[in-house]
């Protein structure tokens, strides 16, 4: 390949300043940009000389000057004269050319300077909103999982449109918990479920219903949770009315249902505030599937949990007292503590587990549960009976003597 620059190439563009000082405006890569100048450069080449013709653009990105280059083949027999020259032709640039190589002709019309900026103004104008939409996409995808707070611009038939500065985002009625009232103006925090492509730029959407929601809620609240010292294993909510959180702590010296609840419960408070007037159960989680589903069922005190863990099903016999508690109401307790574990749970009272015949390829495990922990409840001893001490013979003896006198 070689190239050809022409003698003059005549009034040459310096553009670096003007593309730095538009790069940092728009938070833009300058490599972005500078694709675009060269796309726009062509394009209004092509736009002056014939659609047809092979074009190169060479910008320099340390200087901003430019150059146009015309691309053709070097053939023994023209067939497309704009994309091809003859070698002949080709000769006459360097007498060394031959047929198959690549002659590049350095071009710059005598009016390209007014030509090329109305022709790629609009053509730059898209690029750069190409580029700060994905600018903008690139930043709400790395939030994504995350809480982002906004304020209420518009109301579309229940829906939340928020403004998030760069962006907007929506909140659906559907992901909105009950008895939340928002009105235009209002600060809203949510938690950031979905960020997807657009063709005005990336689509936000919300949720202050996602379980999510409550464990970022929670992250900010506990330092503990920052830390990596206590860890959120499972969420489970019902939005609005409900939930259950189990968590772990790293650290024997911690408890990591104590750091949720805070000093005088302020930290779960501080959740609650946010949520509104939703139940949270803090559960303490264990690798024992008999004890984190004997927890769960919290605030309902446990005696037995049968656990397969081959069918992931478990049998959870509670006291007598304990088992509308355990179901909860419409069984919501048992359906968000199946949620939480991800196991199957089937709950007797002691009275109605003795009707039933032994299940098989179940393991029975007796625990005790407070305060939403649970353990393997202590095996009781067994008390040794007393034996009476043994007379001595002589005193047997003495004793039938008595008798008999």
């Amino acid at each position: 390949m070689a190239v050809r620059r022409r003698k003059s190439a005549g009034s040459e563009i310096l553009l670096l300043d003007a593309l730095k000082d538009l790069c940092r405006e728009k938070d833009i890569a300058p490599d972005l940009l500078f694709d675009a100048i060269e796309s726009a450069l062509a394009f209004a080449y092509k736009k002056t000389e014939g659609a047809e013709r092979n074009v190169e653009i060479d910008l320099d990105r340390d200087t901003g000057i430019f150059h146009i280059y015309e691309v053709q083949e070097v053939v023994s027999e023209v067939k497309n004269p704009l994309k091809e020259i003859s070698l002949e032709d080709a000769r006459e640039y360097d007498p060394e050319f031959e047929v198959g190589e690549i002659l590049k002709l350095e071009v710059m019309p005598s009016n390209f300077g007014r030509i090329a900026a109305q022709a790629a103004k609009q053509f730059v104008l898209q690029k750069i909103r190409e580029a700060e939409r994905g600018v903008v996409y690139d930043e709400y995808t790395n939030l994504e999982n995350d809480i982002i707070s906004g304020v209420v611009t518009k109301i579309e038939e229940g829906s939340l449109i928020i403004d998030l500065d760069k962006t907007e985002a929506i909140l659906p009625m559907s992901e909105q918990m009950r008895g939340d009232k928002f009105k235009i103006g209002d600060k809203v925090r949510a938690y950031i479920a979905e960020v997807k492509k657009g063709g005005k730029g990336p689509q936000v959407y919300l949720s202050r219903t996602h379980p999510g929601f409550l464990k970022k809620l929670f992250e900010m609240e506990v330092p503990e949770i920052q830390e990596g010292i206590v860890v959120v294993k499972a969420v489970a909510r019902e939005p609005g009315i409900r939930s259950k959180i189990a968590v772990f702590s790293n650290d024997e010296n911690i408890d990591a249902i104590g750091s949720c609840v805070g000093p005088h419960g302020i930290r779960v408070q501080a959740v609650v505030e946010e949520i509104g007037a939703e139940k949270i159960d803090i559960i303490q989680w264990d690798e024992n599937p008999a004890l984190f589903v004997a927890a769960s069922l919290s605030p309902a005190r446990v005696f037995k949990v049968g656990i397969n863990e081959f069918e992931k099903n478990s049998r959870v016999i509670v006291p007598d007292n304990q088992l509308s508690l355990a179901i909860g109401r419409e069984g919501q307790n048992a359906r968000l503590a199946a949620r939480l574990t991800g196991w199957k749970i089937d709950i007797k009272s002691r009275e109605q587990a003795q009707d039933e015949t032994p299940i098989a390829n179940m393991k029975d495990t007796k625990v005790k549960t407070t305060n939403g922990k649970a353990i393997i409840a202590p095996k009781k001893k067994k008390k040794k009976k007393k034996k009476n001490p043994q007379q001595p013979d002589n005193q047997k003896n003495v004793s039938q003597n008595d008798s008999e006198e």
